[in-house]
């Protein structure tokens, strides 16, 4: 009972100050309240739950796919993989030929963003090409004066519904899956039917919500997108790493090389070419330094602090009273763990709902694995607290003076996760 009151007053505080309170200053440095609540949490865990910390290192550090060193690692290096791509300069250049290539209708335009969105999204991860990705929406649309709304809930719906097609386009998937056992090749077997399904299908529903605007023409006196400076070198060896990481991965299974330990190798390798790089043509190495600390360090005791929280919950017994209610050893369960992981994405925020799935789902169980999976990408358009995304999407669009309330964003979430939703675990429900 302890342990289910700190888990409860943890997600709680947690929830509450991604609304009302994300941040805090701290000199000149700005540090995620989000994470510290977690973090007080797991020590008051450590201190009440009834395990210990003998039982929670043997966790941490087994020798199996559900350790989240692992699983923070290969997030993390692929996160570096897309950092590095994108302060070359290539998310700019995407952006730049989507918009200033744009003739005619709002249509074209929408269309355009949103499937350079799903196909970047497909490679990277839903919340690199969010953050790359908003500033260039932001900037366009106030030049060209269009309503920016349609283009930014597009590419973030299109983002978190993309996302769920390969292993590497969400943290969630990656945590779910890798504590499953389940390799790159497997996923995308199982998923590439719901992923598809559930892109069409919020595309379609996008188009419906917003035919008004996007029936409009552009001015034609917008001014031309300012792209960075493109570092064509930088580019090319940052695409060529990810290329070799993602075709590893496909094959990883095969070569019996651990899917994190492919994406630090190929991050290493990055860094070290950019630092020589960097050191023979500018003559110093700031700019590699700038682009290791854009990684999303704040995941580490994040999730390392949810872990802590459900281990004690696996302890007392919680999480398996939950799976007998959740779980029904059918092909339905994948639609009870869509909705109730879009549920609770909402409760916790998404990352948190996957650390305590990944004690709750019965091993070997694919349709509530998979279900879940889904219900952790779509339920983070549903609220703004789905996702940690979602808040920092949320800070820019303030950055940039565009208003988009919240009562606005729940209702453009529901109207396109709820039908995409139901679709996409159908889908999986028939497939699996």
């Amino acid at each position: 009972m302890v342990a289910i009151l700190i888990a409860g007053a943890t997600a709680l505080c947690m929830v509450l100050s991604v609304l009302f309170k994300p941040q805090v200053i701290i000199g000149r440095v700005k540090v995620g309240l989000y994470w510290l609540i977690c973090l007080v949490g797991a020590i008051f865990m450590l201190i009440f739950g009834d395990f210990s910390l003998s039982f929670l290192w043997e966790r941490i550090t087994a020798q199996s796919s559900v350790n989240p060193i692992k699983i923070l690692t290969l997030f993390l290096s692929m996160t570096l993989l897309s950092v590095f791509l994108g302060d070359a300069g290539f998310f700019y250049v995407i952006a730049d030929k989507v918009f200033n290539k744009a003739k005619g209708g709002q249509k074209r335009l929408f269309l355009s963003l949103y499937f350079a969105v799903a196909i970047l999204t497909v490679f990277t991860s839903n919340d690199i090409i969010i953050l790359t990705l908003t500033p260039p929406i932001c900037i366009f649309c106030k030049r060209a004066k269009i309503s920016p709304v349609p283009y930014l809930v597009g590419e973030f719906v299109c983002a978190n519904t993309w996302s769920t097609m390969l292993i590497i386009g969400n943290p969630t998937n990656l945590y779910l899956a890798q504590s499953a056992g389940i390799t790159f090749t497997k996923y995308f077997a199982i998923m590439w039917l719901p992923g598809l399904v559930t892109g069409v299908s919020s595309l379609v529903i996008l188009l419906l919500l917003f035919r008004k605007q996007l029936s409009q023409n552009i001015p034609t006196n917008q001014n031309k997108m300012e792209s960075p400076p493109i570092d064509k070198v930088r580019m090319i060896v940052a695409l060529c790493h990810l290329g070799v990481c993602i075709a590893l991965l496909t094959v990883a299974d095969f070569i019996g090389l651990e899917m994190w330990l492919i994406c630090l190798a190929l991050c290493v390798s990055l860094i070290l070419f950019n630092l020589i790089y960097g050191l023979v043509k500018d003559k110093n190495a700031i700019r590699v330094l700038l682009s290791v600390k854009k990684a999303p360090y704040e995941l580490i005791p994040f999730v390392l602090s949810m872990f802590v929280l459900v281990c004690g919950l696996e302890t007392c017994g919680a999480t398996g009273d939950l799976s007998k209610i959740l779980t029904t050893n059918s092909k339905v369960d994948s639609i009870i763990y869509g909705f109730s992981g879009a549920l609770v994405s909402n409760l916790l925020n998404n990352i948190p709902m996957s650390v305590l799935f990944s004690s709750v789902i019965p091993f070997g169980n694919l349709s509530a694995l998979f279900g879940a999976i889904i219900g952790s990408n779509l339920g983070a358009f549903i609220t703004p607290v789905g996702a940690l995304a979602g808040i920092m999407w949320s800070r820019i669009l303030s950055d940039y003076d565009i208003k988009l309330p919240f009562y606005k964003f729940v209702l453009y979430g529901l109207a396109v996760a709820l039908p995409s939703l139901g679709l996409s675990c159908l889908s999986l429900f028939l497939t699996v």
